[in-house]
């Protein structure tokens, strides 16, 4: 039996995809409340934050995990509302943030009380929506995946987006190089956050510029949202057994690279997402995010970055902003008022 109040029963406002297509399709409506499984949390959410998964979902072309009602949304943060009877991490009003398959759109969520992560003294409530997704996903990339260590050196790949400002900071925190690409009016606040060389690749070959920026040597690794014929650059940037690691295809999902250039230079390509990984996988890369990373915000080496906030009842108008590249940062969605 499960503790705390939370209103089974009731309803809960929610964002829920009857249907696919544009921003039109983002109605709010009451659909029942969630109740927790045995080790499950219910959450009351604070807020939730945008990321361009969520875009695809939208339209249809990246589908959330099965549930009742298909609520888009994949981080938060809120309050814990209720617990199962095997809970024993949090209790009821405890602070947290954390990632969901999906679900985040909603007043409640519910999700296993290991995925929910301390909300660091530094981030208010409403600002720690913008942690866990960019954060978890930059530093899975870097450095669990990456190999990322202090004196190594990063090229990272938009790096005004949200992940792109969490890789900066992590990549500094850790006393690493960062190279990013990025366009011309966010190639200032790049620099602003830390990124030791910032390439406009609207008017630079990032390829020859990482060249210069290396004297020659290249990068260790490699983190892109981009895909398409940024692989086959990826791949003359890095030095010898260095790694990429494919987070998106924003640039498309097909391209021709040098087979030989990867044998010859033993590169490593991974793919990699984490939405559709096992639960246990999932908790894993979040508690050795939680034992290596909270601290650098309790100490006020990283932040979320935020571009831009929206009410719940803005949702689509949210969604046409994110679309238009304009963004640096997050854009965060205040789901209670």
């Amino acid at each position: 039996m499960s503790v705390g109040a939370c209103g089974y029963g009731r309803a809960m406002r929610a964002v829920v995809l009857d249907e696919y297509g544009g921003t039109e399709v983002l109605k709010i409506r009451e659909v029942p409340a969630p109740e927790p499984g045995p080790e499950e949390v219910v959450v009351d959410v604070v807020s939730t934050a945008l990321n361009r998964a969520d875009l695809l979902q939208r339209m249809g072309m990246y589908p959330g995990p099965p549930m009742p009602n298909e609520i888009p949304g994949m981080e938060f943060s809120g309050t814990v509302a209720a617990v199962g009877s095997r809970v024993t991490t949090v209790e009821v009003g405890k602070p947290v943030m954390g990632i969901v398959g999906g679900g985040s759109y909603a007043q409640q969520l519910v999700t296993h009380e290991r995925l929910l992560l301390d909300v660091p003294s530094t981030v208010a409530l409403a600002d720690a929506a913008a942690v866990p997704e960019v954060f978890i996903t930059a530093f899975d990339a870097l450095v669990a995946q990456g190999g990322l260590t202090a004196g190594r050196t990063a090229l990272v790949h938009a790096g005004a987006s949200g992940v792109g400002t969490a890789a900066i900071q992590i990549a500094k925190a850790m006393g690493a190089t960062i190279i990013v690409t990025t366009s011309t009016d966010k190639v200032r606040r790049c620099l602003d956050l830390g990124a030791d060389v910032a390439i406009d690749y609207t008017t630079d070959d990032f390829v020859e510029k990482v060249r210069d920026a290396t004297g020659g040597l290249g990068v260790d690794v490699v983190l892109d949202v981009i895909g398409g014929d940024y692989l086959a650059r990826n791949i003359a940037c890095l030095v010898h057994r260095g790694r990429i690691i494919q987070v998106g295809i924003m640039g498309g999902g097909k391209t021709e690279i040098n087979l030989g250039l990867v044998l010859t230079k033993r590169i490593q390509i991974t793919g990699t997402t984490l939405r559709n990984r096992p639960i246990e996988e999932k908790i894993a890369i979040t508690r050795r995010f939680a034992t290596e990373m909270l601290g650098f915000f309790d100490n006020g080496t990283l932040a979320p970055v935020i571009d831009r906030r929206f009410a719940f009842d803005d949702i689509a108008e949210a969604h046409a902003y994110l679309a238009t590249n304009a963004s640096v940062g997050k854009v965060i969605i205040d789901v209670a008022t």
